[in-house]
């Protein structure tokens, strides 16, 4: 069951991996193109991401109530509503609906950062960032391949008669139906009701024959709340993937571009956004062994370090330094693979079976606010001062969470 779970959860992740890729490398240049502004188009990334947060409630919600194949299908489907409104927005040179459709575009960000949690309900001891990182590394290859599909689906789009701008989204669409496809078909048995039965809650022991409920105040994020504040190590793994995420998406949605400000056409900006995406997800798999054998703590300390090695070098790059910008988006994606793979084990391994989806669902939650205004505030930089002064922010940023990191481990281990 535990590796069929990993198999579907990773083709899935495929799949979805090329739609969120398309829509995050060429909504913030398509919004600049509506609306004719700079600072606007970092709320294309502000708004995927504040969907994210927005859906990792019901996401969390739908699990703790129904398993992890109703969560991930509610958020899959609000997706495919929002490739939808995407390409009626870009036919109707509105801006602000594009920025509407791009919320519900987010809702695939949060079926995926839900994916990863579900890797990890059938996990044994000491192998859960393993587990997750493979579903993490399933998405390297939607991820990489969906920017460099952009052209050909434009190209193909124009040819149905659909508006010019259009193709990514609608390659978007198609990638998020499949996604749907194959969990609502093939994730079954459910991975967290199946754990569930297998470890039930001492107050919530399910009869013989039947299914098990969600554990008592399991489903309220008031429950989450308590679990976390009396959970220090699970505080320091939520901190953690919150700066990391905050960092790359901040970054990484003003990249395309500073880039485009260099004369760069959509196939140099796509690759240079498939190397980055290689480098969050390629090397998954290590990170989580890492994890695993050095611990969580060491391993969120080196995701910091890398994510400074980044924003130094991709902020010191002019708009026509392709290589010195790739090899900082290359770098950024590795301190996020970092700060996600060994963050989000850490955060499941912290708080019990019966309060996991609740906690994670927060996490994602708070991950994605962060990431949100995050995003905002890089929208405002670039477009007032500049690319280089957003990367020595993000620089401060982690360097001071890199070091509390580090001091905290001495007080308590993990």
């Amino acid at each position: 069951m535990r590796r069929r779970t990993l198999t579907v959860l990773s083709a899935a992740q495929i799949s979805g991996g090329i739609g969120i890729a398309v829509g995050l490398t060429f909504s913030s240049v398509t919004v600049e193109d509506l609306s004719g502004s700079t600072a606007l188009s970092g709320l294309a990334g502000t708004a995927t991401v504040l969907g994210a947060a927005l859906l990792a409630l019901p996401t969390a919600k739908s699990s703790g109530r129904g398993g992890r194949r109703a969560g991930l299908a509610l958020a899959y489907g609000c997706a495919l509503l929002g490739c939808l409104v995407s390409l009626l927005a870009v036919g109707l040179r509105s801006w602000p609906l594009l920025l509407a459709g791009l919320v519900l575009f987010g809702a695939a960000s949060a079926g995926g950062l839900a994916s990863r949690y579900a890797a990890t309900d059938l996990s044994p001891p000491g192998h859960s960032a393993r587990h997750l990182s493979l579903v993490v590394w399933a998405t390297t290859i939607g991820s990489v391949t969906g920017p460099n599909l952009a052209a050909p689906a434009e190209r193909f789009s124009s040819g149905l008669g659909l508006p010019p701008g259009g193709g990514p989204f609608a390659l978007a669409l198609v990638s998020f139906a499949i996604a749907l496809g194959i969990i609502m078909i093939a994730l079954r048995p459910d991975p967290l009701l199946l754990a569930r039965s297998a470890h039930p809650a001492p107050d919530a022991s399910p009869a013989p024959g039947t299914s098990p409920a969600p554990a008592k105040g399991g489903g309220t994020f008031r429950t989450a709340w308590r679990v976390l504040r009396g959970t220090p190590v699970a505080v320091r793994a939520l901190v953690a993937i919150s700066v990391s995420h905050t960092a790359m998406v901040s970054v990484m949605s003003m990249t395309p571009v500073h880039l485009d400000h260099g004369g760069s056409t959509y196939t140099v900006i796509g690759i240079v956004i498939s190397l980055h995406i290689a480098g969050m997800y390629a090397l998954s798999p290590v990170v989580g062994w890492l994890a695993d054998r050095a611990g969580r703590t060491p391993v969120l300390v080196l995701g910091m370090g890398l994510l400074l090695a980044a924003a130094v070098l991709a902020g010191g790059a002019g708009a026509h330094d392709v290589t010195r910008v790739t090899v900082g988006l290359v770098l950024l994606g590795l301190g996020w693979s970092c700060g996600l793979i060994s963050g989000s084990a850490m955060l499941s391994e912290a708080v019990p079976l019966e309060h996991r989806t609740p906690v994670q669902g927060l996490s994602d939650l708070l991950t994605n606010v962060c990431g949100a205004t995050g995003t905002v505030i890089a929208g405002v930089i670039v477009g007032s001062l500049s690319y280089g002064v957003l990367g020595a922010v993000v620089a401060v940023m982690v360097t001071v969470t890199g070091a509390w990191l580090a001091l905290a481990r001495g007080r308590i281990r993990a």
